[in-house]
């Protein structure tokens, strides 16, 4: 047995993670939500005070707005769809013989105006540029959603279902890229506290295929994007629990960004995996909470 499936074992018996019958779908306990809110808090005393406006976007995303953003371009393997059933009474009736004679009962489904939210952000960006031009200072939003990647998993931090906490900033070149590197310190810092080892890297996102092999390569080159690691079933390969990425002014230019002096506005983000941050702190501490270090508790409950 590896030491993804034993901590994954572990988790379920404890009963912090509730089996499905599906890899990377989980039911939380009250104690492994405790923790997820306790981290809320820590992420709010350091960036509560920078004056972020709160958003909170449903897991689904608007189909046509989904298609615009050019998800499907780089990232088709990890997208989610809603689909439903749209036949008639016919259609119904054959539906339930495929169920009970346990054939394929799917291919009537028809594709809904909604997809499952890959990344808080994504709903974020449209939104904004509807209410015209930003100001010059540029704006500070504060995210979090459930996500869907379609990645199944029997690594507990690799989960299909997801929440990611984010802070996005949008202005000028200058203004995001000190927006990130700040974050990038008091992500550190924050880690500290909870007693968790950390290291930041350069990264890529998971482009698709062999244009991707090319967009990994200029986003590495360009370091656009940066992430913390924490040993969560492997110490060899360290779990990416919080990401620092920029956008340069590709979300601008495709959703019309733009600031109050008309030049198109830059982007970054910071992001948050709640859930893997929690298992880094159940990996390293163990799985009763009592037990964890005095400081730890603190400085998520204090």
């Amino acid at each position: 047995m590896d030491m993804q499936t034993s901590f994954l074992d572990r988790l379920f018996e404890s009963g912090l993670l509730i089996d499905t019958g599906v890899d990377g779908l989980y039911g939380r306990s009250g104690q492994f939500e405790d923790v997820i809110s306790g981290f809320e808090r820590l992420i709010g005393q350091y960036g509560g005070a920078d004056g972020a406006e709160a958003m909170r976007f449903p897991p689904g995303m608007n189909r046509a707005l989904f298609e615009k953003s050019g998800y499907m371009k780089s990232f088709p393997q990890l997208a989610g769809t809603v689909h439903s059933f749209c036949g008639s009474e016919l259609d119904h009736m054959s539906l339930l013989q495929c169920i009970d004679a346990g054939e394929e009962w799917t291919k009537g489904q028809e594709a809904t105006d909604i997809v499952l939210t890959p990344a808080a952000c994504y709903p974020l960006y449209p939104t904004v540029a509807k209410r015209g031009p930003l100001p010059n200072a540029g704006a500070l939003f504060d995210l979090q959603s459930y996500c869907f990647r379609h990645e199944p998993s029997k690594d507990p931090a690799r989960q299909q279902l997801f929440r990611m906490r984010e802070y996005v900033c949008m202005g000028t070149e200058d203004h995001v890229t000190a927006f990130r590197q700040l974050w990038m310190d008091r992500g550190v810092e924050m880690m500290s506290k909870l007693g968790l080892d950390v290291v930041i890297d350069v990264a890529n996102d998971p482009f698709f295929g062999r244009a991707g092999k090319m967009m990994v390569n200029n986003q590495r080159d360009q370091n656009l994007k940066f992430e913390l690691l924490i040993p969560v079933t492997s110490s060899a390969k360290p779990t990416a629990c919080m990401s620092f990425n920029y956008h340069q002014d590709s979300f601008g230019q495709k959703w019309g960004l733009a600031l109050e002096d008309g030049s198109v506005a830059h982007t970054a983000c910071v992001g948050f995996g709640l859930e893997r941050i929690a298992l880094a702190l159940f990996a390293h501490h163990g799985l009763e909470v009592e037990t964890w270090p005095i400081a730890v508790r603190e400085a998520l409950w204090a």
